[in-house]
């Protein structure tokens, strides 16, 4: 009798056979990242954008492929947190404002299971003094930020045709680019979700702060595509992030 597998199934049979933190080329212009028992992050610079991999706790799978230029793919199962992002690094001297204006135009094909847990396809970043983490939710699977008791709702704005509901939070003793400690959390929502797109990442910023959510000093400004207790894929087909320097 022939057993059919899944893919989630297929990926736990290679994982097994694997070295903790393996690099798979898989082509000449990418590779897998995939982490291990004994680490929960991995993290690097390739064709001039930053990539990242975190998997809390390194359970389950998580793996993440960089391709030519900014785009990437991943899977996750029998994970507790997982992100994989890419994008721009910063080096923590400037704001936003500083900076330039911030773009995102993209088209990912998301496959988040419906089963558990909950996963969000954003705009991903963090900013120091004050320590920030904000998303620019553009689809998002069975939980979202505003679904939070403890969320604070600030306003809307419409932005490349669309409303977004913006939210705020506070964090305690969660982890962070600086260790377990408290944040503050910024999300602007997409009513309609999509897969594909504009993004005007600046004006998303500056809307926060006539709300007076500050951001600080730029750490970073990628995609995510972020699942907690979650499985899932994706793979960006078209990304491109741009800073219009001052």
């Amino acid at each position: 009798m022939t057993t059919k597998l899944n893919n989630y199934q297929r990926i736990r049979i290679v994982i097994i056979g694997l070295v903790m933190n393996l690099i798979i080329p898989t082509g000449l212009f990418s590779q897998t990242f995939c982490t291990g028992a004994d680490s929960a992050h991995i993290d690097g610079i390739k064709d001039g954008y930053r990539y990242e991999l975190w998997n809390q706790n390194a359970q389950g799978i998580a793996c993440m492929t960089i391709s030519k230029g900014a785009l990437f793919s991943g899977e996750w199962f029998g994970i507790e947190n997982y992100l994989a992002r890419r994008g721009y690094g910063f080096d923590k001297t400037k704001k936003h404002h500083e900076i330039g204006t911030m773009h995102a135009n993209y088209n990912c094909t998301y496959n988040p299971s419906d089963s558990s847990g909950n996963s969000y396809l954003s705009v991903y970043g963090w900013t120091v003094e004050p320590l920030a983490e904000y998303y620019i939710i553009e689809d998002w699977c069975r939980w979202i930020p505003s679904m939070d008791k403890n969320a604070t709702f600030k306003g809307a704005i419409e932005v490349n045709g669309c409303i977004y509901d913006i939210y705020e939070n506070t964090r305690v003793n969660q982890p962070s680019i600086a260790g377990n400690t408290i944040f503050q959390q910024y999300f602007s929502i997409r009513r309609d979700k999509r897969t594909s797109g504009s993004i005007n990442i600046s004006d998303h910023f500056k809307k926060w702060e006539e709300l007076g959510m500050e951001l600080g000093k730029m750490y970073e400004v990628s995609m995510v595509v972020e699942g907690y207790q979650s499985s899932g894929s994706f793979e960006f087909t078209e990304l491109e992030i741009t800073v219009d320097k001052l």
